[in-house]
């Protein structure tokens, strides 16, 4: 049964090399603190709960990769949450960066779907999306900064939803991507989770910043030419010269941050890419506008696909561009 894991110190523990003189990050985040006949239930999560911390940030993990499958690619993405989390709890706590600024949260449990056809992974993407955004709706209402670790960019579509209900307003978001994520309402998948977060008015202005010009479709273009909600910046134009400065200044007092890690040159994914923004290019816009963001989504890594492909770095990266949010956010 598809569920929300709870972590307790024991999870958190388990998962931090000690090593004397030294203090991990691990050592010093929040849990949620809860009755243990609750641990793993969605209904077991309160905003007053989340306020017993007074941690900033909520980490939480998706690691599910049938969004990805229902859109024709690869599977990977699920292996991401575990190594990536590991890699941070690791992260050194220091005057840089304590740790107590955040609260580990867990991470959903989500079972196969029965029927593994493409329409049995689109009506399980449905579910996912009913499971994740009442939690996100919850973490954002209690003035907290959800940041999620996929996982597949179907998920942006309950990360926009749950945060657009606590607002109670359509919100902004910035997607660093080589794909819009703008196909057809077709079953839900990781192609088109701002399609339909459009469509029910959960999505605002769309900003799209490193699109590839060879892998978005015409009618994808077309979109982008006639709605004006939608504003892109593609990669081709930023190899040229073009500046990012005017859509940032356009993006407004509530927005939300996802970055899928296919625009990462060399990056293990579904859809890696030869051509893309380097990691310091990433890093570099998320320590300098985090505070911008009220939530931060990282989707599409993976660690192990399903075609062999292996990396050990893709949890490291995670595991930067989650310090560097919570950094840039501080500073």
């Amino acid at each position: 049964m598809d569920n929300l894991k709870i972590y307790s110190q024991g999870d958190i523990d388990r998962l931090i090399i000690s090593r004397d003189g030294e203090t991990k990050l691990g050592e010093r985040v929040n849990i949620y603190r809860h009755d243990e006949g609750a641990s793993s239930l969605i209904e077991g999560i309160s905003e007053e709960g989340l306020n017993v911390s007074s941690a900033k940030f909520v980490l939480l993990g998706i690691p599910e990769d049938i969004g990805v499958r229902a859109n024709l690619g690869i599977a990977g993405a699920a292996s991401t949450w575990k190594p990536s989390l590991t890699a941070f709890l690791n992260i050194q706590s220091n005057r840089f960066l304590n740790g107590a600024e955040v609260l580990v949260l867990g991470h959903f449990e989500i079972d196969e779907p029965e029927d593994s056809s493409l329409i049995g992974l689109r009506n399980k993407v449905k579910q996912i999306d009913d499971l994740v955004y009442p939690v996100i709706k919850k973490i954002v209402a209690a003035g907290k900064i959800p940041i999620v670790i996929g996982g597949g960019h179907n998920n942006a579509y309950p990360m926009i939803k749950g945060t657009s209900l606590a607002y109670k307003s359509p919100i902004a978001v910035l997607n660093v991507d080589a794909h819009a994520d703008l196909r057809e309402l077709e079953g839900r998948h990781s192609g088109n989770g701002f399609s339909y977060a459009l469509k029910e008015n959960y999505l605002n202005n769309y900003f799209m910043y490193g699109l590839h010009q060879n892998y978005n479709n015409e009618a994808i273009l077309n979109q982008i030419d006639t709605n004006p909600k939608l504003k892109a910046v593609f990669f081709d134009d930023i190899l040229t010269g073009a500046d990012f400065t005017n859509m940032m200044n356009e993006i407004g007092s509530v927005a939300g941050l996802e970055i899928d890690l296919d625009c990462i040159q060399n990056v293990l994914s579904s859809a890696e890419t030869p051509s893309g923004f380097a990691v310091n290019d990433i890093r570099k816009l998320i320590l300098t506008s985090a505070n911008k963001f009220s939530y931060l989504h990282l989707s599409e890594g993976a660690t192990r696909m399903l075609d062999g492909r292996v990396s050990k770095l893709t949890s490291k990266l995670v595991a930067y561009l989650v310090s560097d949010f919570v950094k840039g956010y501080s500073s």
